[in-house]
């Protein structure tokens, strides 16, 4: 496992990077620093560059100072070199512009850890002042924090600016949306279960200073259906399927997420590759829940198999795929299980699912949209990290970011499962800049039910004690694999068909439906 993947809380220091000294230089070029993770003897930063000028830049450099000791050993998505404590980094040959309204970004890890932030940054040789280059402008205001959402009104706080100060100008983009003499603002008639994205520059008689760093809210009245609340996996295709009307009439479980829908040939959707998407043992399954007064959410991907992310060649053709599927069934909701490292840890394909899921989302309103991915005990790792990232950035509009909390090789399960989402609750807040509470119901858990490939048991008490603690917090989802293995079979096995613990049958799903 990379050492990044415990990292602490993402601190993020806006550098306001902007061309200032040429009176013909286009204010509006700036970027942020993140400090991604912080694992003590290690640090991963992100620098985003963004290009908020009405003209296309043709290469860009950025340079700064880390503090005596300090050392940045790897770097991807730009041309490194150093000089001492100096670093350079230059736009890859790949990128050679970066044009208008267009935002780029690079990555880094540095050593030791505890890393302060960088130093006596410029931008294409300017100071990074933050500005349109107005002498006597305001510094550039603090970052803002989101301090209250409702169905059409975003409220907004942040940190005061240095110098003479006549006003503050909210920016959604290059549009104005509020302007007010104090700092705080209210942006009104904002449609509900909108996400939008705000910075904040000050202004006076001499000119405007540099915009803030961003934050994300999204407005209430969201409608989630409920297929994101409790519904374990049931695989059809693996471990003695149960019959799922037996199972609810047994538990009151309605809800089930159908594994897997994976590839059946190219960017074509099937049953775990092999069965039809229609017409097969899944959909007798399908019907026999619906007529039991339930319903479903396909799962796309897993571990194993052959993914539509990777055969799809674009967004807009793997949203075709997602489509057929949506159609068949007449779907409220999807998940995407995206675990396997041929779409989770491939920058490509995890940025196409996205990209997809935002268009499916354009395409079906009020779908539901659920994307599952492993864990690290303190919250997601470096590619969890990405993927959270990139669907603020793109306003993806996922309604429900599931961990999956096991495989840790050692601990206590139900210990690292709270850590886990409590990791992913602060993640959520600092990328979309939600409540906790707006956090939480965006959140879910899909555990393993008895002994995990591992050998950590998730007992019936544990689980119960997760589903209490994931009700309490108002999370969105609550899952497990799986149905199939939801009987008793004490011994220590770890088989398809049944816990490896002795339990009754159906206890966690009875559990889960409880949800």
């Amino acid at each position: 496992m990379r050492r990044w993947l415990t990292g602490l809380a993402t601190a993020t220091l806006v550098l306001g990077l902007v061309t200032a000294a040429p009176a013909s230089a286009a204010p509006g070029l700036t970027a942020t620093f993140t400090k991604v993770s912080d694992w003590g003897t290690g640090f991963e930063g992100k620098v985003t560059v963004k290009n908020s000028s009405s003209a296309a830049i043709n290469g860009w450099t950025i340079e700064f100072d880390v503090p005596s000791g300090y050392s940045i050993p790897s770097v991807w998505d730009a041309v490194h070199t150093a000089s001492g404590q100096h670093h350079t980094f230059r736009n890859p040959s790949w990128a050679p512009t970066l044009g208008a309204g267009a935002t780029t970004s690079f990555g880094f890890n540095g050593s030791p850890g505890n890393f302060p932030g960088i130093q006596n940054c410029r931008f294409n040789g300017d100071p990074c002042d933050g500005g349109g280059g107005n002498p006597g402008a305001p510094s550039t205001p603090g970052t803002p924090s989101v301090t209250g959402t409702t169905n059409s009104a975003i409220s907004l706080s942040w940190g005061g600016s240095s110098g003479t100060v006549t006003g503050y100008r909210v920016y959604e983009g290059t549009t104005v949306r509020a302007t007010v003499t104090g700092t705080s603002a209210t942006i009104s008639g904002l449609g509900s279960c909108t996400s939008h994205t705000y910075t904040v520059a000050a202004y006076n008689g001499a000119g405007e200073s540099g915009k803030s760093g961003p934050v994300s809210a999204t407005t209430t009245g969201c409608t989630q259906p409920t297929g994101g609340r409790g519904a374990p996996y049931l695989y059809m295709g693996w471990g003695d399927p149960p019959a799922p009307a037996t199972v609810m009439s047994a538990t009151g479980v309605k809800w089930f997420t159908m594994a897997f829908v994976l590839s059946g040939g190219g960017c074509t959707p099937a049953w775990d590759s092999t069965r039809p998407l229609t017409g097969g043992v899944d959909q007798q399954a399908i019907n026999a829940i619906r007529a039991a007064g339930g319903d479903i959410v396909p799962s796309f991907g897993g571990w194993s198999g052959n993914k539509l992310g990777p055969n799809c060649s674009t967004a807009q053709a793997l949203a075709g795929a997602y489509q057929q599927v949506i159609n068949a069934y007449n779907l409220k909701a999807i998940d995407i299980d995206i675990e396997n490292s041929d779409e989770f840890e491939n920058d490509t394909v995890r940025n196409r699912i996205l990209d997809a899921l935002k268009i499916v989302k354009q395409n079906n309103p009020g779908i539901q949209t659920i994307v599952t991915f492993g864990t690290t005990t303190t919250g997601p790792n470096y590619y969890g990290n990405q993927l959270i990232e990139r669907a603020a950035a793109i306003n993806a509009g996922i309604d429900v970011f599931t961990i999956m909390p096991f495989d840790f090789g050692s601990g206590n399960i139900g210990t690292d499962t709270i850590n886990a989402a409590e990791g992913l609750k602060n993640k959520l807040k600092s990328s979309f800049g939600w409540t906790d509470a707006q956090a939480y119901s965006h959140m879910g858990i899909s555990g393993m039910n008895g002994l995990s490939d591992q050998q950590e048991m998730t007992s019936v008490g544990t689980w119960t004690s997760i589903r209490d603690w994931a009700k309490s917090r108002g999370l969105g989802r609550l899952a497990f694999w799986s149905v199939n293995r939801d009987r008793p079979c004490p011994g220590g096995g770890v088989v398809s068909n049944c816990s490896g613990i002795a339990q009754n049958n159906w206890d966690f799903t009875r559990i889960t439906a409880g949800f």
